[in-house]
């Protein structure tokens, strides 16, 4: 069975329970990616909240924050952005400008989607390529945080790591627009929209 949320054909299955369907090898990276990113994006909202609560805590109850608390917090909120910008990919939630695309047939949308797909990929191994040179030029300062004393660079690594995973996401799919006669957002997230939708 399929529902309409925000535009957008969704099985309905719980997330846990969903599998790519992407042939062999590739389904495999996908899944792995998927249960990753989910994993990484409620730890550190967690921790981010639980850093926010603390430091509150210790303000007001105790009359003194924890020193590296806004430290912490930045580090968290790079994870989350660069992680969370695969997890946007793999569910069709990134902002889309689709005027013209809305209005081309089915077919056509779906070679342009597999168009749109493969370019962003590129885009964003680019944007990886440049990430990795930026950290090497940071890296280079031996800049350190100043309550943490930990290396500026580290706190960077998140950026290639979620600029990469978004490439694979968008590479993959491209590669169900290929494999589908469907019109694909994602490898998960059927493109279409009904006069029923139920909006959250």
């Amino acid at each position: 069975m399929t529902t309409f949320l925000g535009g957008q054909k969704m099985k309905d299955e719980p997330p846990a329970a969903i599998r790519s369907s992407l042939p062999g090898v590739l389904g495999s990276i996908d899944t792995g990616i998927s249960k990753v990113e989910g994993v990484i994006l409620a730890a550190g909202v967690l921790l981010m909240a639980f850093n926010t609560v603390a430091n509150i805590v210790g303000r007001f109850v105790f009359g003194e924050s924890l020193f590296f608390s806004e430290e912490v917090n930045r580090i968290l909120i790079v994870m989350i952005t660069f992680a969370g910008i695969g997890y946007a990919a793999r569910h069709g939630r990134h902002i889309r400008m689709s005027a013209v695309y809305d209005a081309l047939p089915v077919e056509a949308r779906r070679y342009l989607m597999i168009v749109i797909s493969f370019i962003t990929s590129a885009l964003m191994l680019f944007l990886t390529w440049f990430a990795i040179s930026y950290i090497q030029s940071v890296y280079a300062t031996g800049r350190v945080l100043p309550a943490l004393s930990i290396p500026v660079y580290l706190m960077y690594l998140w950026v290639p790591i979620g600029l990469l995973v978004t490439a694979i996401q968008y590479f993959m799919t491209g590669i169900k627009n290929l494999v589908s006669r469907d019109v694909y957002l994602s490898t998960q997230v059927l493109d279409g929209y009904e006069d029923n939708e139920t909006e959250v």
